[in-house]
């Protein structure tokens, strides 16, 4: 979360002539309400449930950029249907601290939304990073300032997937 991966996946379909999917919203679709509020309902586990089933019906799909959330990759069960679908996992790796800068206002994550937003990035990142890594076909260093320009990142993503 705080990567960038929607706008640059958006500009990576756009370069591409593919259709940019957002699981998130896709889900949100699916449901007819908001992460917040699928999280409010039902919880954490039903949403990750959610996230499993998109995944494999996602990948049926041919000519797409996906933007997964944040903890789609957790569960290897995730990981092999993205991979059975003939794409690559790209890792947009952003430093800590940029971060915590690019998230300090969001009032939409479900997770952030607690006093010390600070304290879960960090135990996000640090719980998260090596599944990140593990999972990725390529680490794309996406921690430049959060006015870096996104179609300059969907480049250098093409550039670095080849």
């Amino acid at each position: 979360m705080g990567c960038g991966k929607n706008t640059v996946g958006y500009r990576l379909a756009e370069r591409l002539k593919y259709e940019f999917i957002d699981m998130d919203k896709y889900i949100e679709d699916r449901e007819g309400k908001n992460i917040r509020q699928i999280f409010a309902d039902d919880g954490e586990s039903y949403f990750r449930s959610l996230e499993t089933l998109v995944c494999s019906e996602l990948m049926e799909k041919d000519n797409i950029v996906l933007a997964c959330g944040g903890g789609t990759v957790l569960k290897q069960e995730n990981v092999d249907a993205l991979h059975a679908g003939g794409g690559k996992i790209y890792f947009l790796n952003v430093p800590v601290a940029a971060l915590k800068e690019r998230l300090k206002n969001d009032r939409v994550r479900p997770l952030l939304q607690v006093p010390d937003r600070n304290a879960v990035i960090d135990r996000l990142y640090s719980e998260r990073e090596t599944k990140y890594l593990s999972a990725a076909d390529v680490v794309v260093d996406a921690g430049a300032p959060a006015n870096w320009l996104s179609k300059e990142m969907a480049e250098q993503i093409l550039k670095e997937g080849k």
